[in-house]
């Protein structure tokens, strides 16, 4: 697969959904982001399609949506804010940590090269590679595993995003993130979560910000939640 960028998201003039997506578009705009890329992403990534249809007419409101087995495709506004807080700029290697409905992968494909994502749900894992390939992105590889371990095969990576919410960073997250590289996710007690961003400067040493409180699900795993 190699280095090749997303292809075909959206339908052009044809969409019907391009109009809600516009709309979504100048919101997160007011809700201040402000990365030109992720905003032309998220206009262009037909979200309608990577939900059950009986859904497509809350597609591009602002809230997280059910996908099945618990789990739920993340809102625009997070997804927007976390793509645009891993500071990407179209060469960058990154590793996503729960696949889920292949949403937010499909926005980081448009905005890194090359998107290693792990999903622990067979059944989330598989809809979501088909929705991507229908959708038309070849940039992401999707793998079934525990993404508390990460996927050590393609480290290191030059961005890492947690889509969901866990105790803690987990420790093979960090030895798979790259010099200069950043991790974004939630962590903390399940009451009490935030957004944290965490970066390994060129000698090693890690720093952490915190960037205000957020809800995810539950990151389970060995290094996650135990249940």
């Amino acid at each position: 697969m190699g280095r090749e960028r997303a292809v075909g998201i959206a339908r052009g003039a044809g969409d019907a959904f391009s109009g809600p997506r516009k709309r979504l578009v100048e919101r997160l705009r007011e809700q201040g982001v402000r990365d030109a890329r992720v905003l032309d992403v998220m206009a262009r990534v037909p979200r309608h399609r990577l939900v059950d249809e009986a859904l497509w007419h809350r597609a591009y409101e602002d809230v997280a949506l059910p996908i099945g087995d618990g789990q739920t495709i993340s809102a625009p506004g997070i997804v927007a804010l976390m793509s645009e807080t891993l500071e990407l700029r179209g060469g960058e290697s990154v590793l996503e940590i729960g696949t889920g409905s292949g949403y937010q992968a499909a926005v980081l494909a448009r905005l890194a090269a090359t998107v290693t994502s792990v999903e622990r749900i067979p059944l989330l894992a598989r809809r979501a590679r088909t929705a991507l390939d229908d959708l038309g992105v070849s940039n992401v590889l999707v793998h079934l595993g525990d993404g508390t371990r990460g996927w050590l095969p393609r480290a290191p990576y030059d961005a890492i995003l947690v889509t969901a919410g866990g105790p803690e960073v987990p420790a093979p997250l960090l030895e798979q993130l790259a010099p200069g590289g950043r991790l974004v996710g939630p962590f903390g007690p399940r009451a009490g979560q935030e957004l944290v961003r965490t970066r390994r400067a060129a000698d090693g040493t890690l720093t952490e910000e915190r960037l205000g409180p957020c809800h995810f699900v539950d990151l389970l795993g060995d290094h996650g939640w135990d249940t």
